[in-house]
């Protein structure tokens, strides 16, 4: 009963992957099979860029499973900062594979142009497939939207700690924005007739996955690197320390994330020098006590007496 509670808890927490698995999975093998009736590269690379999107979101929750390992010898902190590095390379997927090939298939059809056979099929594809990822992204949005509060949306992608929330939504961003291309480019290259414009159209859709594979692979290096926690919650941290009167200053407040929901906090202050050894021993307890109440995600406290004079305090 704990495992089926625990299995449907690790769905729902990850609808928004399976979801735009299951989109991408059926949408990738509809454009494959429309590029190849009509010979659209557009078509052909757009199918390429879901197949990609599958094996991204594969990656992901597979990366999400390895992240939730609990702490042992070899990685006393955990291993949360692995869901980091399958971003990473789900970022040099992106970029490899999907912006690649789509500008290698663009290059190669304008080289040698063949016209479009029968544009129905595409648009009918084009068409569900952008019902299909207006869903996913509609569900991507609302999770994504939920956790913005306050913030700019860009201060918010930037702030993420986890990864696959915002993936997706930059995933299926770039794939409504694809799906828009391949359709104006089959359209422009029946009406212009010139199919070279389809093979342009395959080199923009390359461009945008670029584009997005760079500002991916960007915040994700600051997320393996090691980044501090929100800055309202260092501040709350702060605050539980200032206002105790056996402190007479706070040197420092670090913290970085081990994982998307563990953070690790280092914690420098000045003690009264009046206090005995048990006094701060106590002392300590009733402040990690504090601390830990304020975020669940908090996993570890480190708190050490320290003289300011000798502190580094940058």
């Amino acid at each position: 009963m704990a495992e089926s509670s625990g299995a449907f808890a690790h769905i729902r927490k990850n609808i928004v992957l399976y979801g735009a698995l299951a989109a991408n999975l059926g949408i990738a093998i509809a454009k494959f099979i429309a590029a190849g009736i009509s010979g659209s590269s557009s078509m052909a690379t757009e199918g390429v860029h879901s197949l990609v999107d599958s094996g991204n979101q594969v990656l992901l929750l597979y990366g999400q499973k390895r992240a939730a390992r609990p702490p042992d010898a070899s990685h006393p902190f955990g291993y949360g900062r692995e869901l980091y590095f399958w971003a990473f390379v789900v970022a040099i997927l992106i970029f490899a594979v999907g912006a690649g090939v789509s500008i290698y298939e663009g290059i190669v059809h304008i080289q040698d142009p063949h016209p479009i056979e029968d544009p129905t099929i595409s648009y009918i594809v084009l068409a569900i497939a952008f019902v299909l990822e207006g869903s996913s992204w509609t569900i991507a949005v609302k999770e994504f939207r939920a956790h913005v509060g306050n913030k700019t949306w860009w201060q918010a992608i930037h702030r993420s700690k986890d990864p696959p929330g915002f993936i997706v939504l930059f995933e299926d961003s770039a794939a409504l924005i694809g799906l828009a291309i391949a359709a104006l480019g089959v359209w422009a290259s029946i009406h212009f007739a010139d199919p070279r414009i389809d093979g342009a159209a395959s080199i923009l859709i390359g461009a945008v996955l670029a584009g997005v594979a760079v500002l991916l692979a960007r915040e994700a290096k600051g997320l393996i690197i090691g980044e501090a926690a929100d800055p309202v919650l260092i501040e709350r941290l702060r605050a539980v320390l200032d206002g105790h009167p056996q402190i007479e200053s706070v040197n420092h407040v670090r913290t970085v994330h081990t994982g998307p929901e563990s953070v690790f906090v280092a914690v420098s202050a000045d003690f009264q020098d009046s206090l005995s050894m048990g006094e701060a021993e106590t002392l300590i307890e009733l402040l990690e006590e504090r601390m830990k109440a304020l975020s669940p995600a908090i996993s570890s406290i480190y708190i050490r007496p320290e003289k300011r004079e000798e502190a580094f305090i940058g």
